[in-house]
Formats: C-alpha cells, sequence, structure tokens
C-alpha cells in the first residue's frame, strides 16, 4: 500500500539546507520514494495551519518510508536538515488499490 511523508520544513540556514537538498533525493530514489511536492506555493482554504515548506514524498510502502528515514543512505542527509531546519513529519498510508 502507497504511503505518504507530509513534512513542514521551517528552515533556518538556507545556504545548509540547499546542501541537503543535493543530497536527500538519490536516498530517496534508493529506497523507491519519489517527490510529490517539493516547496511549492501553499494556499490555506480551511483551519490556522500555515505551511512555510511543504514537501511530500511517496513510497511503494510505509516500510520503505521508514526504511530510507532509519537509513544509512539517507543519514548524512538528514543530520544537515537537522542541523538547519525544523521539520514536522508524518507517515500516512495511502488507500488500497487504484485511485477512484
Amino acid at each position: 500500500m502507497t504511503a505518504f511523508l507530509i513534512v513542514d520544513i521551517t528552515v533556518q540556514n538556507a545556504a545548509t539546507y540547499e546542501d541537503y537538498k543535493l543530497l536527500a533525493p538519490p536516498s530517496i530514489a534508493q529506497y523507491g520514494g519519489r517527490y510529490v511536492a517539493r516547496g511549492g506555493a501553499t494556499t490555506v482554504l480551511e483551519g490556522d495551519w500555515r505551511p512555510t515548506r511543504l514537501v511530500i514524498l511517496e513510497f511503494p510502502t510505509a516500510e520503505q518510508a521508514r526504511a530510507w528515514w532509519a537509513s544509512p543512505e539517507y543519514a548524512k542527509a538528514k543530520a544537515l536538515r537537522q542541523e538547519c531546519s525544523e521539520a514536522r513529519m508524518v507517515l500516512v498510508e495511502g488507500l488500497p488499490g487504484p485511485p477512484t
């Protein structure tokens, strides 16, 4: 079942975050993941959530998403991200079967 990582990131050091953006994609692809959204414009339709940089990643399964997040391949990039930003990250499983 497809799974999505939804991340709201507040960047505190833009230069270091640029380094992170170069390191992360290869490790994401290695675990079958792909970017669905990566820092594009957001519009609040309801509520008071005001994400500063919203990123959505898609993985074939929740297990692959968890494996990527804990992987040695992502460790250096994750350390950079944690050093230069604050993140709120959730993993959500998608619906089974093809879209309706």
